[in-house]
């Protein structure tokens, strides 16, 4: 099936929930995308990610991790990627919401009360937004809850919308379902077919289907939606594949949507490479951080035995693993856990033991992952190829990765990014067949 198809332009279709205003009429095309404007510079094309602190099922959703990612950060990081964008917004009324968008690298719009209700609607917030930014022409709604768009997907519709001229675009998916009438007691007393006929039932390959709103993305321009539309004008849909419409709003529960997202999600412009070491913080990531010590003096640590199965299956798998520590702890008590593991302690400059390993082993750094949670791991997990924390690693360290853990230090986080790893690696595996 190709990855998109276009719709003819067409009259309004009124989005779901949004009150009918009439018909608008049809825009025509000029330099900047506007409607007499006139002005000779490409049309300033913003990507706005609406995303409230409100959410009456998942507290916090637009930022609760999604295999180890906040949820914008996902459609945070294809927009950015795509190039397309003058400007990338969030548009939110927390503040929790507003940092994380600033560590992806996004603008941030304070949404006012008036238009973070339970009862506003998408289009009051961005009819708001676009009130403060009268440079902005052509306004992206992309939602925070499609986590495995790609930056192709937007490069397309953007092509759309400047070069051939559609005032609005929207995403759909294509979908096999035979639907029926609804049986409703003193009007329908029967169901009835509406879009087959149950003596001819065809099969699945003699069926083209029929095409929803998967709601991953609506694109408009600036006149189209000040007169109350986001769908109107010469108007045209986008066909996302089907492995990448994933809507958590509605669509599937959160671990089935962090299996798909790490099947079919997007990981960043350069391409996966196989992991060939891992090298691991000892003090809390390992370990839980605590040390005890015994009447003897003699140190005494603890950790979590599924670490030590995750260790195990990483070299099973061909992967070194190596610990590595600031603190000078006892050699002796490390290797009493039996982890077979090269190990470096008291180190001062983590990541000039870490590229001198890189080096012996003869691997570039995106050949590398690192699992820290302290100041000190920030600059190897800046470098490393695949970087992680533990859930309860400090700030710095969980803004410079790419994977945050569900697990803490010590409690099975080391285990944790060993199945983050194999899934990855079948990742890589799977697109280099081909």
């Amino acid at each position: 099936m190709d990855s998109v198809e276009k719709g003819a332009a067409t009259s309004v279709s009124n989005p779901r929930g949004r009150p009918s205003r009439g018909r608008p009429p049809k825009l025509q095309r000029n330099s900047r995308g506007g409607q007499g404007r006139g002005v000779e510079k490409p049309p300033h094309l913003a990507a706005l990610i609406l995303a409230r602190g409100g959410s009456k099922g998942i507290p916090l959703k637009n930022i609760k991790h999604l295999a180890g990612v906040p949820l914008i950060g996902w459609v945070l990081r294809a927009a950015l990627d795509s190039g397309v964008f003058q400007s990338v917004w969030v548009s939110t009324d927390h503040d929790e919401i507003e940092n994380v968008a600033k560590q992806f690298g996004a603008q941030v719009h304070r949404r006012s009360s008036e238009t973070s209700k339970d009862s506003s609607t998408s289009l009051d917030a961005i009819i708001e937004f676009l009130s403060y930014h009268n440079e902005v022409d052509i306004v992206g709604n992309i939602q925070a809850t499609s986590p495995c768009l790609h930056p192709t997907d937007l490069q397309k519709v953007a092509e759309m919308i400047r070069e051939e001229g559609y005032d609005s675009v929207f995403s759909v998916v294509r979908r096999h379902q035979f639907r029926w009438s609804e049986i409703q007691k003193g009007v329908n007393e029967v169901t009835e077919p509406l879009n087959l006929n149950p003596a001819k039932r065809p099969r699945r390959q003699d069926w083209d289907g029929e095409l929803y709103e998967n709601g991953s993305f609506y694109f408009a321009k600036r006149h189209l939606i000040e007169m109350g539309y986001l769908q109107g004008g010469k108007m045209a849909y986008y066909e996302m594949r089907a492995e990448h419409s994933v809507d958590i709003d509605v669509d599937i529960d959160w671990p089935i949507a962090e299996q798909r997202v790490l099947r079919f999600g997007y990981f960043g412009k350069e391409k996966l490479k196989e992991i060939k070491l891992l090298v691991c913080n000892i003090d809390g990531c390992l370990t839980n951080g605590h040390i005890y010590v015994s009447g003897d003096q003699k140190e005494i640590i603890s950790y979590d035995v599924k670490d030590a199965i995750g260790i195990s299956l990483l070299k099973k798998s061909g992967i070194e693993v190596r610990l590595i520590s600031e603190r000078a702890c006892s050699k002796q008590t490390l290797s009493s856990l039996k982890l077979d593991c090269k190990m470096e302690v008291g180190v001062s400059d983590k990541l000039a033991v870490v590229d001198e390993w890189r080096k012996e082993m003869g691997l570039c750094w995106k050949e590398v992952a690192y699992l820290g949670n302290e100041v000190s791991d920030e600059e190897c997990l800046k470098r490393a190829g695949l970087s992680g924390v533990p859930a309860d690693a400090c700030s710095a360290a969980q803004k410079a990765v790419g994977y945050i853990c569900k697990c803490s230090g010590g409690r099975g986080a080391i285990r944790e990014f060993a199945e983050h790893i194999f899934l990855l690696m079948e990742k890589v595996n799977n697109s280099c067949q081909k």
